[in-house]
């Protein structure tokens, strides 16, 4: 069983709502239907478009037909008419010439009239008469149209605004034709066909395919959001499953429905879940197996030794009487009976914390005599290797509720590590505290770590080089048991290091037990502020991880 070092969780916010664009990432429920929506409203806008498009050029291709053709046949009525009137027996004034022929055509326009009638006069001399149907204004045909028809002699038309001299208007085609009344001079006839029931026309189709698109959306969405809720419900009930199957509760299962894909979904995740509860069983018994038999061997093992230690204490005792061979001999045995005893002791110590059993005797002391205390028992090796230890309080006195047997155990553990790597350069040690916690780096400045030995730092019987000597005869436990006395401390844990510029380690505890620590009085990477350091350390998802030389996640 390996662990890691503990880093400070990132404080939880205060719950707030879920931001559009949070939930637009979080639903696919929600992505697909909105999808859908804009690619429905999308499409029935282009069809929409070609729709009326079509209808109105049909409509005023029906419109301009109709019209040239009525105005054809009421040009050659006019004519006909001009040309009886100069043939009668009794002439007749222009003016009435003009109204018969403006009856004549308007009697033609029905009721109500179809179309209005404007007879204009054109390069006539001197003072023609002009007459029109129902108000119609002379305003309404636009100049180009009347220069357009004097200039060709043809008929032509055109769209334009119909006018009227109440203040009426009306979107409508206009037709002109030159006309020759006899005895009277050259006009102007035009027809004025208002395009008022096209336009209604269009109005009813554009809200129809404005009101059936606007439905036809309506239901896409809805559609889309069954569909959809069919296939994302099963994910969803997996996700859930999923979250609950990493909480520890292993005999969660998703439900199955049917026979089709999302089923044998549904079955192979049930498959799976049940084969990870089963490997998960296999190994939390394995683990127990293991961990019983460490401690078990740790307590039988107890017995013979005491036996051996009384009789090896007995022969170093001794050793004086001895020859110089059998004297060494009995020294050698003495230091490694001292070994053995401490790797029982350290192997006692992990069975307790797999079994759960370890627990904290709680007292206020002052943490820079703690400190001071483990460094003096730490200086006669640091002597041996050529290392100076240096302690720095930056508060004196720093008082902290702990169990100081558990923390001296982390600070003996730390410094003895700086003097074993320390390749006989100064260890500083320095303590600090801000009211709410406090910090002891220990840093030496020998070979330094790498990634991947931070990575592993805090493992158990885990060594940065296997087949470098050892002068401290450790265990190689001393961390991992730090680790754990650090962590029933709620506190942190944490190793900086880079290959030959040393190794930083940062013990964070929390003044009193019911602190949750949120950063850390002290830098962990030399060199930065205590507040950088500390956001490096923190991890944005709330979990524990190791911090790397970057301050990157390991």
């Amino acid at each position: 069983m390996t662990s890691g070092p503990t880093s400070p969780p990132t404080p939880r916010a205060p719950s707030a709502p879920i931001s559009l664009i949070t939930l637009w990432r979080r639903s696919l429920l929600l992505r697909v239907t909105a999808t859908t929506l804009v690619l429905s409203i999308v499409v029935m806008t282009i069809l929409g478009f070609l729709l009326l498009s079509r209808v109105t050029s049909g409509l005023l291709d029906s419109a301009e037909r109709t019209a040239v053709t009525e105005a054809s046949v009421g040009l050659a009525d006019a004519q006909r008419i001009s040309a009886a009137a100069a043939s009668g027996t009794s002439a007749a004034s222009p003016a009435s010439v003009v109204d018969t022929i403006v009856a004549s055509l308007a009697a033609r326009a029905g009721s109500p009239p179809q179309y209005d009638v404007l007879l204009l006069a054109g390069e006539t001399e001197g003072t023609a008469p002009e007459r029109g149907t129902n108000l119609v204004s002379d305003a309404s045909v636009p100049p180009e149209l009347r220069e357009t028809v004097l200039l060709t002699e043809r008929q032509s038309w055109t769209y334009t605004e119909i006018r009227y001299l109440d203040g009426r208007s009306a979107p409508g085609i206009i037709v002109g034709a030159p006309l020759a009344v006899t005895d009277v001079g050259t006009y102007e006839l035009y027809y004025l066909f208002p395009l008022t029931n096209e336009a209604s026309t269009l109005d009813l189709v554009r809200s129809t395919v404005i009101g059936t698109g606007v439905l036809l959306v309506i239901l896409l969405g809805a559609v889309a959001a069954i569909v959809t809720r069919q296939v994302v419900t099963p994910v969803r009930s997996a996700a859930r499953v999923a979250e609950q199957f990493s909480e520890g509760h292993l005999r969660e299962r998703m439900s199955v429905r049917g026979e089709d894909d999302l089923a044998r979904l549904a079955m192979a995740f049930n498959d799976m879940a049940a084969s990870l509860e089963q490997q998960i069983h296999r190994l939390e018994e394995l683990s127990a197996v293991q961990q019983r038999f460490v401690s078990d061997v740790s307590h039988e093992l107890r017995t013979p030794l005491t036996t051996i230690r009384m009789a090896a204490d007995l022969i170093f005792e001794s050793r004086g009487e001895l020859d110089p061979p059998t004297a060494r001999s009995a020294e050698l045995l003495q230091n490694q009976l001292d070994r053995f005893e401490n790797l029982l002791g350290d192997l006692l110590e992990i069975s307790r914390y797999d079994a759960g059993a370890a627990v904290l005797d709680l007292e206020n002391v002052d943490l820079v005599a703690l400190v001071r205390r483990a460094a003096e028992s730490a200086r006669p090796l640091a002597e041996r290797r050529g290392s100076a230890i240096e302690v720095t309080a930056l508060l004196d006195p720093c008082l902290v509720e702990c169990d100081p047997r558990r923390v001296d155990r982390i600070l003996r553990n730390l410094i003895d590590n700086a003097v074993e790597h320390g390749e006989s350069q100064p260890i500083d040690v320095t303590v600090a505290g801000d009211g709410s916690a406090v910090a002891i780096t220990v840093r030496d400045h020998g070979v330094g770590l790498s990634d991947d030995d931070i990575a592993h730092v805090f493992d158990r019987f885990w060594r940065a080089d296997p087949a470098r000597a050892r002068t401290t005869g450790g265990t190689g436990l001393g961390l991992s048991i730090a680790l754990e006395d650090t962590r029933l401390h709620a506190g942190w844990l944490e190793a900086w290091g880079a290959p030959g510029e040393g190794a930083c380690f940062r013990l964070t505890l929390p003044c009193r037990a019911e602190v949750v620590l949120d950063r850390s009085p002290l830098p962990l990477v030399p060199g930065e502020d205590a507040a950088d350091s500390a956001e490096q350390a923190v991890d944005p998802d709330g979990i524990n991880e190791p911090t790397d030389v970057t301050g990157a996640r390991t």
